[in-house]
């Protein structure tokens, strides 16, 4: 999907959550969904200060907590990144493929995954509120 087709679909859940896609929360959304992989918090505020000078760190994760709330990205735990969630209109459950060479990211969303996490949880008598499993390895490109 095209970067103005998530940002017209995004704007649209907000609209039905009563929710404020703000200039900086847009212009966030569009750095992350022109973004190959994870990118961190300073890596957007600098990208942002391109159009926004004023930004401060506060700025971006304002931004950052909005788009996350929403269900708009996700963040990679392990390096300290975010990454736009092209499945933000549904709950699923998510799994990330990280590549340690070039920082490609894919998303992954398998239920079988999901629900033997939750069984193997609830053996031992654990509820799982949430959860995204993250994976390192390398992708094709860079195993060539």
């Amino acid at each position: 999907m095209n970067i103005e087709s998530l940002v017209s679909k995004a704007k649209q859940v907000c609209d039905n959550r009563g929710a404020r896609f703000t200039p900086i929360r847009e212009k966030v959304f569009r750095l992350l969904a022109s973004a190959q992989g994870g990118v961190g918090a300073y890596d957007l505020l600098e990208q942002l200060k391109v159009t926004e000078t004023g930004a401060k760190p506060a700025t971006i994760y304002r931004a950052l907590d909005f788009l996350a709330e929403l269900g708009f990205i996700h963040k990679i735990e392990s390096t300290n990144a975010f990454m736009l969630c092209h499945h933000f209109d549904h709950i699923h459950p998510v799994q990330l493929l990280i590549c340690d060479s070039c920082g490609f990211v894919k998303e992954l969303h398998s239920t079988v995954i999901s629900h033997e996490l939750n069984n193997l949880a609830a053996e031992s008598g654990f509820v799982v509120s949430g959860q995204t499993i993250e994976a390192h390895g390398k992708c094709d490109s860079c195993r060539a």
